[in-house]
């Protein structure tokens, strides 16, 4: 898809969502009218109002594809969510839990009765079942299990045994399967046969009669080829090929890096137990992304826009307590150099660029460090030297950009010493907050933790207190 056509397609949704808004808000006021309104046929007016209403909107709604319907559903207060999210077919229900983020899908299964949330969850496959089940009722989750057939159940089992973060748990299990002794020529008479191919089909797996991976043959491959040629004599006998264990994000860049649609997922013998596809990785990689920007914020989970205040003041609380206490660290560092600013009054004006300055260069620091962790690009062979790398690029900007403020600090103040110590101090504080830069997901990660958990908190509180201490202790040794 071009830039144009997203941009068109994305404009296009911003005018849905507007008309769903529009047909809510046209509902609430003619509502609201007939309400004021009294008669005999009061109430039968305002119910054939209501209905058509809601016949309307309903309508808009079939016309949508559901992950449509999840961005109107998420970008809704909870009230008009649930207004919305009852005019949705039954039929749809479980295509559009699948596509809501896991904030909103909360609110829209507690609004479900155990009989909704069978209907919907019979529609979907062994993989999809396994990413919803965790958010089920436990009677609903027993209850669907019953219903299911064998194959299915040992399917979905198979799914929740894994770890969220390990291919296991993202892995399909619809895929088509050939033998590596036919021709291409029987191979497109059985592909003619089925109904149609599940999604993402690039190519077809090839395994024996125990169902041990052989190759793969690309549908290209399959469609260019003499028919009279067997499958072993053009399949690709080296693909790309994955164990359920490992880890879903190496799995992401894999498929990043090999320009994957599809591949295998195979066991300790090599048997074929499914495959992963394109549409699992985009979107693990774009929860990933999600997770680390929240992470940097201290936010502890993904929040709901719409969610209550309470919902949300416990996200949010823990790593504003501990931006509270730093900067009561900051405002004491401050408190230490009274007699100083009292003295030198400019001091108060100029302490504020360099602890900022150094807060956006450990954010730029910090944020290339942990993506380059997140591509394994770090390891303990080259941080020394990544090291070395960011504190020169930090005294060379903190030698260029103090330079500059300390010109600027002559020119305002009419004093050279002062100018000489706003391009130390800088410069000082700038090599600061690269080291912490380093340093900070570093530790993270030594200790098991997101290498972003919190990391834009702890390298501000670092460069504050350490900006407003290196600068204010240079002009109380140096100007005063």
């Amino acid at each position: 898809m071009t830039e144009v056509e997203v941009k068109k397609a994305q404009e296009s949704l911003q005018d849905r969502l507007a008309q769903v808004v529009e047909l809510l808000q046209r509902q609430r006021v003619v509502e609201d009218l007939t309400h004021r309104q009294e008669g005999a046929h009061h109430d039968l007016v305002e119910n054939l109002v209501h209905r058509q209403n809601l016949v309307e909107l309903q309508r808009k709604l079939d016309d949508l594809h559901p992950a449509d319907i999840a961005y109107i559903l998420e970008a809704l207060p909870l009230e008009d969510r649930l207004t919305v999210w009852q005019l949705v077919r039954s039929d749809r229900d479980g295509d559009i839990l699948l596509e809501v983020s896991d904030a909103v899908r909360q609110s829209l299964i507690a609004d479900m009765d155990d009989h909704e949330l069978l209907a919907a969850a019979k529609e979907m496959d062994a993989d999809e079942l396994a990413d919803l089940a965790p958010e089920l009722p436990r009677d609903v989750i027993h209850e669907l299990m019953e219903t299911l057939d064998a194959q299915q159940r040992e399917r979905v089992r198979s799914a929740l045994s894994y770890d969220e973060e390990q291919v296991g748990a993202l892995m399909d299990f619809e895929m088509v399967t050939i033998r590596e002794d036919v021709s291409l020529e029987v191979v497109l008479r059985y592909l003619r046969r089925l109904k149609e191919l599940p999604n993402h089909t690039d190519k077809l797996f090839v395994v024996d009669y125990d169902g041990i991976l052989k190759g793969v043959l690309p549908i290209k491959r399959l469609l260019v080829n003499d028919p009279e040629k067997k499958v072993a004599e053009v399949m690709a006998t080296d693909p790309v090929s994955f164990h359920p264990e490992e880890d879903a994000y190496d799995a992401a860049q894999a498929f990043e890096r090999y320009d994957l649609v599809s591949a295998p997922v195979v066991d300790k013998n090599e048997r074929l137990i499914g495959r992963l596809t394109i549409d699992e990785m985009v979107d693990l990689i774009r929860e990933e992304s999600e997770s680390e920007v929240l992470n940097m914020a201290g936010l502890r989970e993904e929040e709901d826009i719409f969610a209550s205040v309470w919902r949300s003041l416990r996200n949010r609380w823990a790593w504003l307590a501990i931006n509270l206490i730093t900067a009561f660290v900051a405002s004491r560092v401050i408190g230490l150099f009274e007699g100083s600013i009292e003295k030198l009054v400019a001091l108060a004006a100029l302490m504020p660029i360099v602890a900022g300055i150094g807060g956006n260069s450990g954010n730029q620091t910090i944020t290339m460090i942990v993506r380059a962790m997140a591509l394994d690009q770090v390891s303990p062979g080259n941080t020394s030297r990544l090291m070395r790398k960011e504190l020169a690029v930090s005294l060379l900007n903190g030698l260029i950009w103090g330079g500059v403020i300390g010109v600027v600090a002559f020119w305002l103040y009419g004093s050279w010493s002062l100018g000489l110590v706003m391009t130390a101090a800088m410069t000082l504080n700038l090599l600061l907050a690269a080291l912490m830069g380093v340093l900070i997901p570093m530790t993270l990660t030594r200790l098991g933790r997101d290498p972003a958990m919190g990391s834009s908190v702890m390298i501000t509180a670092v460069t504050d207190s350490g900006g407003f201490f290196i600068f204010l202790g240079l002009a109380t040794l140096f100007l005063l």
